[in-house]
């Protein structure tokens, strides 16, 4: 059972992909199996739609308690800082029911948002961290160092923020904050620059490079970050792939995906620019040296923006390339065996043809991966049963935009889907 992050205030989703490690699942009340969907036969899928300004990602707080985080887009085409908003809306029809200011942001990069383990909403976007109320009052404001975009945050179990620049020529910076959004500590320099979100578990920060993949761990005597010197694996060693996005820490594993650099503007189709297939990733959190490498599907052009998904209870792995549209999934093998060629993926089942760009969402208890499948020219979401690759509905979000951002599940057999200029509540009807 992986442990309820403890900086992160207790709902089944306080913040994107539902926590540090990324395992893009609800927590329940005991910290596991939240309610699926649980789609039976005569059920489907229908859908409440609103448009928005460029939403990222919805969170939960108490019972009942939704909020969205979008950001502006345009003034960034005219050369001019961007802002960010938090509302709390109504859980159904999707309405605001009350909103903070525009947030100072400067550059544009979908943010990150989350709720503190003290109650409180907190926000990077842009170059700027916020302190909000649940009632999205602004409490604490904090202007980042780097005059570039911040891509999101994690939260620590001591409850610090910790965030980033995003950039993939300049060097990464992490800048640790507390909750009153003060530095914990000066900032830490990288040894390369990072394109994708940093992940955490526990005390630990896991950043992807863009060639190699690295970590650092709080030190309460030293009140510092300091670089573990003997976790560290280059990627892209001897291969043609470009960069890797986003980290999921399973607990024993550390599984992203490279080839992460393309040209998406509307949709991911096409839009890779490297030559070489993307491919699936493994680190093993004790032994960096214990790493492997699969191509998803060996198609060239390959390229994604998001991370995989790891399901723990029926220890499946999920990968796609975007580029290519082909979403694949393995079964990895029982831990019980010995192996001592490393790791064993099984290939379960594989879809060409199919769309899958945003992040995923994965309801423990009934095995249901919901995930976007873009074709012509429309975003659809659809609920798959994971182990076997069994479709159990379908719907249209709207939109011609291929979200490549952050769903999360929803209060009663619901979900929330955010796609750029888009907003949608996906429910069994």
């Amino acid at each position: 059972m992986t442990p309820f992050p403890l900086g992160y205030f207790r709902s089944p989703w306080p913040s994107e992909d539902a926590g540090p490690q990324r395992l893009q699942q609800p927590w329940g009340a005991t910290g596991v199996n939240w309610p699926g969907l649980n789609l039976q036969a005569g059920e489907r899928l229908a859908c409440t739609t609103r448009n928005t300004l460029l939403s990222t990602m919805t969170v939960l707080g108490d019972p009942g308690q939704v909020y969205l985080l979008t950001h502006s887009a345009l003034r960034a085409h005219l050369g001019l800082p961007t802002t960010a908003c938090v509302e709390m809306i109504d859980p159904l029809s999707l309405k605001t029911l009350c909103a903070s200011p525009r947030l100072p942001g400067g550059p544009m990069w979908p943010g990150g948002m989350a709720i503190h383990a003290n109650g409180d909403l907190y926000v990077v976007y842009g170059r700027h961290a916020h302190r909000l109320s649940r009632a999205c009052e602004v409490r604490k404001h904090f202007q980042l160092p780097v005059d570039q975009a911040y891509n999101s945050f994690v939260i620590l179990d001591n409850g610090m923020l910790v965030t980033k620049n995003l950039s993939d020529q300049t060097h990464a910076q992490l800048t640790v904050l507390t909750t009153d959004l003060q530095r914990a500590c000066a900032d830490t320099k990288c040894p390369e620059p990072s394109i994708a979100r940093l992940s955490s578990q526990g005390n630990t920060v896991y950043v992807v490079g863009v060639r190699s993949v690295f970590r650092y761990h709080w030190r309460d005597e030293l009140q510092a970050l300091v670089r573990d010197e003997a976790w560290q694996y280059d990627y892209l060693s001897g291969a043609t792939q470009s960069y890797g996005w986003d980290m999921v820490i399973d607990g024993a594993h550390a599984w992203f995906m490279d080839n992460g650099r393309h040209n998406y503007r509307l949709r991911m189709i096409g839009a890779g620019l490297n030559a070489s297939p993307n491919r699936l990733i493994r680190v093993a959190l004790g032994d960096s040296q214990d790493h492997q490498a699969w191509e998803v599907c060996g198609l060239p052009q390959g390229s994604i923006t998001n991370p995989p998904l790891v399901d723990l209870q029926r220890r499946c792995v999920i990968a796609y390339d975007s580029s290519n549209r082909v979403l694949r999934a393995w079964r990895l093998q029982d831990e019980q065996q010995e192996d001592p060629g490393g790791t064993r993926l099984e290939p379960l089942w594989q879809k060409q043809d199919f769309g899958c760009a945003s992040h995923m969402l994965l309801y423990p208890d009934s095995g249901e991966l919901v995930l976007n499948d873009y074709r012509h020219w429309r975003e659809e979401v659809v609920v798959l049963d994971i182990v076997s690759g069994d479709e159990k509905g379908r719907v249209r979000s709207g939109g011609i935009t291929q979200g490549v951002v952050f769903p999360s599940a929803g209060w009663q057999r619901d979900l929330y889907w955010s796609s750029m200029g888009r907003l949608a509540r996906i429910f069994v009807a």
